[in-house]
């Protein structure tokens, strides 16, 4: 195996051959296919590279592998061919050359590896530098503010989000903190997340950044306690320069990570530190939350992404089709605009898959062919409704408030209503049962069987139950 001098020759002949392979194919191109390789071994005239996926995998193979293997060969001489392997983990053996492809301004006078790491993969990568990667979780190098779509349902929280990461990078306190961030599913609350994060790892690689899931956050402190280690987790959490808890509605009802949290939460404040916070609701509109963390939460900026506009998802598959390095017709991305309405990340899915068809299979990309691919997924979005506007409705017809929803009330007149909007979350959404009963206060998937069946039994019995479930369904599938 080769030694660490030929680990250097490597990268310096893999450098010469990116940055000529990146000046033909263009800046797109270059960030969506050569950007994710790792050189994983060269030996006996083959170079051997690992991608994430099969689909990045066979369209390097269709498109660039040729082009590959003659710049190679001009760069090293002799005779080399290029094989492209499928490793999603990149866990390669730690005895192996690992390179990934450099951007071009990473290539010999950029940043040593201690100061910009040069994996920056389509896939998430574990970052290091600013951000403490034995805490953090992995950061997907996509999800930068440069590849944020910005269009009025976000652009507020863009904007929040922005001046938080400037601020934290130049070592000023940002105008507000916390920094709370909420919306629906797939709306963009990660992308924003992660891309404060890089801002901040890439302008001031000293901060301390970490960035997590609440459960994740929750996962370590339960570790801690069972360890009777918990002075360092405060330590650890309690000493970084900007803490980010991405989906904190999941320790709602969890009183002890909520105390951790509390004060972990105060002692940061304290000393200046920004925190950045997401959640799917507001943090008034968060249940099984304790008082005093809500108004914590309150306290800073509260900045909401809306559903997204058509034009703003014409617009998100636009900058997708580029940076793919594809050109996919007007009329199909128009389409898919206006078909998958509910979640970004479905909407980018659908174009994904439609384009892996067409490269995989050969067919030209038409709207008939998405129509195809896509039947399942269309099929879907002709009858989504959201669990939130199920509730919302059932809640106005039946004159309870939207948090009984939720709660543990258990009178008739509130859980009668709660039956049946479990009941229409089942027949108009894809959500499975569990997660139907975590949308209500966290209720098992048995409540929300029970609920089924107690409804589908009053509709045979009772004429004017039944006539009331029919309107509901009427007005939320309209």
């Amino acid at each position: 195996m080769a030694g660490t001098g030929t680990d250097d020759r490597i990268l310096d002949i893999w450098v010469r051959v990116s940055t000529r392979l990146h000046s033909e194919i263009g800046e797109a191109a270059f960030q969506s296919w050569l950007k994710p390789m790792i050189v994983h071994e060269v030996a006996d005239g083959q170079v051997r590279l690992s991608v994430p996926t099969r689909f990045m995998r066979d369209w390097i193979v269709a498109h660039y592998v040729d082009r590959l293997a003659e710049l190679w060969t001009e760069e090293d001489g002799g005779s080399h061919t290029i094989d492209i392997v499928v490793q999603p983990d990149r866990a390669l053996a730690s005895k192996k050359p690992v390179v990934s492809a450099p951007a071009p301004a990473e290539a010999p006078s950029a940043p040593s590896a201690s100061e910009k790491s040069t994996c920056m993969g389509r896939g998430p990568v574990r970052s290091t530098g600013s951000v403490s990667g034995d805490i953090s979780a992995p950061l997907d190098p996509r999800c930068n503010f440069d590849d944020f779509v910005v269009g009025k349902p976000n652009e507020f929280a863009y904007a929040a989000s922005r001046r938080v990461a400037e601020a934290t990078a130049e070592g000023r306190r940002a105008p507000f903190n916390p920094l709370f961030l909420y919306g629906g599913v797939g709306l963009g609350k990660t992308h924003l997340m992660h891309a404060i994060a890089w801002h901040i790892r890439q302008q001031a690689a000293d901060r301390n950044v970490i960035y997590l899931s609440a459960e994740k956050f929750m996962y370590r402190f339960i570790r801690a306690l069972r360890e009777q280690n918990t002075v360092d987790f405060k330590e650890r959490f309690r000493s970084v320069d900007v803490l980010m808890i991405d989906d904190v509605q999941f320790i709602s009802g969890k009183e002890s990570t909520q105390e951790e949290f509390f004060h972990t939460f105060n002692a940061l404040v304290d000393q200046g530190r920004q925190i950045v916070i997401s959640a799917d609701k507001s943090p008034s509109d968060l249940e099984g939350m304790e008082e005093r963390l809500i108004s914590r939460l309150n306290c800073g900026l509260v900045a909401d992404i809306h559903a997204t506009t058509y034009e703003l998802r014409l617009g998100i598959l636009q900058s997708k089709a580029e940076h793919m390095g594809v050109e996919v017709p007007s009329p199909v991305l128009e389409f898919l605009a206006h078909k998958v309405t509910a979640n970004v990340r479905e909407l980018e899915g659908g174009l994904t898959r439609v384009v892996a068809h067409a490269e995989l299979v050969g067919r030209p990309i038409t709207i008939e062919t998405t129509q195809e691919v896509l039947h399942d997924l269309l099929r879907a979005n002709d009858r989504r409704v959201t669990i939130e506007e199920i509730q919302k409705r059932v809640a106005t017809h039946f004159n309870i408030r939207m948090s009984d929803m939720s709660s543990a009330r258990r009178a008739r007149s509130v859980a009668r209503p709660r039956q049946v909007a479990m009941y229409l979350a089942k027949q108009l959404t894809a959500r499975s049962l569990p997660e139907i009963g975590r949308k209500f206060g966290g209720r098992d998937h048995t409540t929300v069987m029970h609920a089924v069946r107690k409804v589908e039994e009053l509709r045979e019995h009772d004429h004017s139950f039944n006539e009331d479930v029919d309107l509901l369904r009427r007005m939320l599938e309209t």
